[in-house]
């Protein structure tokens, strides 16, 4: 056999041996976590820091320990670049609130959780702060209070639900959202943060995924459905619903919302944007009045909401008309400008007329209402559904089978708004632009985006 014939049979082989590998690829295997994985110890963990009404001048911090802590405590400076910066800082003591959980199966846990509220910040600063019970200490994180210039720049992440495999796949996700805007000066998390709403291992693997992440973008959550089940066997034969048992021991939120819906429903103004969080689970009609009340009194210039349950829905067969009746009228009355939801497990972002809910051709060119956004960031996928036509809207990019965060940036009358892939690509994008009279100017900006996937060109999602 000649030179010529050999590198012919060796590259033929190659290329046989290369496809088989290809063609086999690997099947599923879920990790195993030991029971005590998830467990409280002496030392603080899941560290998570959210700001108050006004973000300018408040923040919390929130952390676990067992019940062998029972005093926590909170140092806070002002940051420098000098390395005992801490000097000129202060030592709070923290409030306590004991989880007890041991009853409900899926919890099955007995932790305390201690919370600082910090107060009387200075606006535009970057401070440090630590945790711990005065002997076991938790490193310095550091986060910046919001300006009080209206107009100045600044962003924030958003992602739909986490959800499933959540330290899996939504670590990446997460993670390439810091990377792609590590000045983001908040998080926001649509609902559906976990599968199961009491399961301990769950949130422990939240609090995993994101790591110091939390600990230094501050994390405005709303509830989703899976953050509601059953604690026990009686509320299953009741057919009762309980928010997880974790959810308000681990976040501090503003109490600013309707009397029994505190830290699940509230508001926050972060410099000229008002940030209102809705829970579309329940008592939808009490808070349609309380949001009538936010928004009636609303002297910033943009108004962004987040709760769960798409008033446009993403899929097919998940349509809320009801919620939709109820508060879309009052989202077109006072112009909000930018709607962020999950739910659904797949993508789609498309808007309203202002002022009617048919679509001209004038205002599809310049002019839009309220833009209505359904995100993904776990690694659980759906089918999309029909366009939004029927319903009053216009569906302008969706998005299949495909892991995606969002980074959303104003200054003064410009908003822009971009989606990314989990491996940072640009996958949607658009601007709008306040006019005089209120009514946002359209500026389209998908074309900058990779095109469209769908489950028909990406790899397959079903077995």
């Amino acid at each position: 056999m000649n030179s010529k014939s050999k590198f012919l049979l060796i590259f033929l082989l190659s290329c046989f041996f290369h496809k088989g590998i290809a063609q086999e690829g690997l099947s599923y295997r879920a990790p195993q976590f030991h029971f005590d994985w998830s467990k409280p110890s002496p030392y603080p963990d899941r560290i998570v820091v959210s700001f108050g009404e006004n973000p300018s001048k408040e923040a919390s911090v929130t952390w676990r320990t067992d019940s062998t802590v029972s005093q926590g405590y909170a140092e806070i400076a002002l940051a420098t670049a000098a390395p005992k910066f801490w000097k000129t800082g202060k030592n709070l003591e923290a409030r306590l609130e004991v989880l007890d959980a041991l009853s409900i199966p899926e919890a099955n846990v007995y932790a305390h959780y201690h919370s600082v509220s910090f107060t009387d910040l200075l606006p535009d600063q970057v401070y440090a702060y630590r945790v711990g019970d005065g002997e076991r200490w938790s490193e310095w994180f550091q986060f910046r209070t919001a300006s009080e210039e209206a107009d100045q720049k600044f962003s924030f992440l958003y992602v739909g639900d986490a959800q499933n495999y959540v330290l899996e796949l939504w670590s990446r996700l997460i993670r390439e959202g810091f990377r792609t805007a590590p000045d983001a000066r908040f998080f926001i998390h649509a609902g559906d943060l976990i599968n199961s709403a009491h399961r301990e291992q769950e949130w422990h693997e939240w609090f995993t995924a994101g790591g110091f992440i939390h600990s230094m973008i501050p994390s405005m959550p709303v509830p989703g459905n899976h953050e509601y089940r059953a604690k026990n066997q009686e509320e299953v034969t009741r057919k009762e619903r309980s928010l997880s048992v974790q959810w308000r021991p681990q976040f501090t939120l503003p109490l600013n919302g309707p009397k029994g819906l505190e830290e699940t429903v509230y508001f926050m103004d972060y410099q000229d944007v008002r940030m209102i969080f809705l829970d579309s689970n329940r008592d939808q009609v009490i808070q349609a009045d309380w949001l009538e009340g936010v928004l009636k009194d609303n002297p910033k210039k943009w108004t962004i909401v987040t709760y769960h349950h798409p008033l446009f829905s993403a899929s097919n067969g998940r349509d809320n008309e009801e919620l939709r009746m109820l508060w879309k009228p009052i989202f077109d009355k006072y112009r909000v400008d930018l709607a962020l939801q999950g739910h659904d497990h797949a993508y789609a972002r498309g808007r309203v007329s202002p002022g009617e809910n048919v679509m001209n051709g004038m205002n599809l060119r310049d002019q839009t209402g309220t833009v209505y956004v359904v995100s993904v960031s776990g690694g659980k996928m759906y089918d999309i559904g029909d366009d939004w036509s029927a319903k009053g809207g216009q569906r302008d990019r969706i998005g299949e089978n495909t892991q995606l965060f969002q980074v959303i940036s104003v200054e003064g009358e410009r908003l822009k708004f971009e989606s990314y892939t989990a491996i940072g690509e640009l996958y949607d994008a658009f601007e709008l632009v306040k006019g005089e009279n209120g009514i946002n100017q359209f500026i389209e900006l998908r074309v900058n985006a990779v095109p469209e996937k769908t489950h028909s060109n990406t790899i397959p999602y079903k077995d």
